[in-house]
This record gives C-alpha cells, sequence and structure tokens, in this order.
C-alpha cells in the first residue's frame, strides 16, 4: 500500500497534465497553471530539506575525511556567510552591500575562471579527435577548418565563398543532425514518461 499510492497520484496527476494538452479550455490552462503554481511551492518547500542534507553531508565528510576536509570547511564557511549576507539584506529596498559583493567578485569570479578553464579543455579535446586517422575524423577536420576559416578576414571572392559554405553546412547537415538528435531526446523521454506513469520506472521513490 506504501508503494501503491504514490505510483496511483503519479498516475493520475500525469494522465490529467498530458490531457490537459488536448483540451483546449480556459478551466484547462487554469488547472495547468495551478498545477504548475504546486510545482513552484513544492520546489521552495524542498530548499530546506536540500540544505539540510547538503550540510549534513559536507560536516560528515569534514569529520571522516582528511582529504575534503578543507574543501567541507570552505562549503560550510561560504554557505554560512552567503547566509548571513542575505538576511542583513534591506527587505523594503532589496539593497544588500555585501551579498551583492559576495555574489559579483567571488561567485561570478568562480565561475569565470571555471569557463575560461572549459575552454582550454575543449581546445585539448579538439586536437586530439581532429587527428585525421579515419575517414570520418578527416571530414571532421576538414569541416572544422572551413568553417572556422569565416573568422579571418579572407579576401574576395575567397570570403564570400567560404561564407556560403560555411551557411550551407550549418543550415543543411548541421541542422539535420541536430534535428535528429532532438528528434531521438523527445522519444526518449516521452518512452520514459510513459514508463513512470505506468509504475515501470520507480527510480524517483528509491528503487532500482
Amino acid at each position: 500500500m506504501r508503494s501503491r499510492i504514490p505510483l496511483f497520484l503519479v498516475f493520475l496527476t500525469g494522465t490529467i497534465m498530458v490531457a490537459q494538452f488536448f483540451v483546449p479550455h480556459e478551466y484547462s490552462e487554469f488547472a495547468f497553471q495551478y498545477a504548475d503554481d504546486f510545482v513552484i511551492v513544492i520546489g521552495i518547500l524542498a530548499m530546506p530539506v536540500g540544505i539540510v542534507s547538503l550540510m549534513s553531508a559536507t560536516v560528515r565528510k569534514a569529520r571522516s575525511e582528511p582529504r575534503e576536509r578543507l574543501y567541507s570547511l570552505a562549503t560550510i564557511a561560504g554557505f554560512a556567510v552567503m547566509l548571513i549576507a542575505g538576511l542583513k539584506r534591506d527587505w523594503f529596498t532589496g539593497d544588500s552591500t555585501l551579498h551583492a559583493h559576495l555574489f559579483d567578485s567571488v561567485l561570478m569570479a568562480g565561475q569565470s575562471t571555471i569557463f575560461s578553464l572549459l575552454a582550454f579543455y575543449l581546445a585539448s579535446a579538439a586536437y586530439r579527435a581532429f587527428r585525421a586517422r579515419t575517414l570520418l575524423a578527416a571530414l571532421l577536420l576538414v569541416t572544422a577548418f572551413v568553417v572556422m576559416l569565416r573568422l579571418i578576414p579572407l579576401p574576395e571572392p575567397l570570403a564570400r565563398w567560404d561564407a556560403a559554405l560555411v551557411r550551407w553546412i550549418l543550415e543543411v547537415p548541421n541542422m539535420a543532425a541536430k534535428r535528429a538528435i532532438i528528434i531521438g531526446v523527445g522519444l526518449g523521454a516521452i518512452t520514459y514518461s510513459v514508463k513512470i506513469l505506468l509504475g515501470l520506472e520507480r527510480a524517483y521513490m528509491g528503487g532500482d
């Protein structure tokens, strides 16, 4: 019974949300908006649970794993500082100088650093992938070379020819591959959703 009730609720709500797409009525739109508001409220209520889970796991790492202790303490300290800075916000004007300064000068700077390192990783991965060992790798290398030539100031009429070729590459073979991937992802999402509605997929309940 403990597993059948959640499965029944998932099947019922999922069926209603799917059916409302085929009912062009204002009541159907209202039901969808009402359910969407419920999702937002549930997400807000789940945030404290996630925070408690994160902090408990971080504290446990700081106590039992010496190699992770420094990172765990940094996580706890960062969470505490941002929490205190957020609580000192002026709720009438929305102004919090310390909170904004930490967000702009620490968090944004850290994200920029990570993305800059990602650029070097992509460059090294591209270097390894563009080795023309096979026919497909050679085709990938030539295509990438043609596309990158568009960023270089070439003389006429070579620049016009390269721009036309790059436009064809992006609009025909590239778009065909992207659409195939999107269709495959969509079919996979539909299959997974049907498995959840029918109770065949129970990973969200803590099962296998």
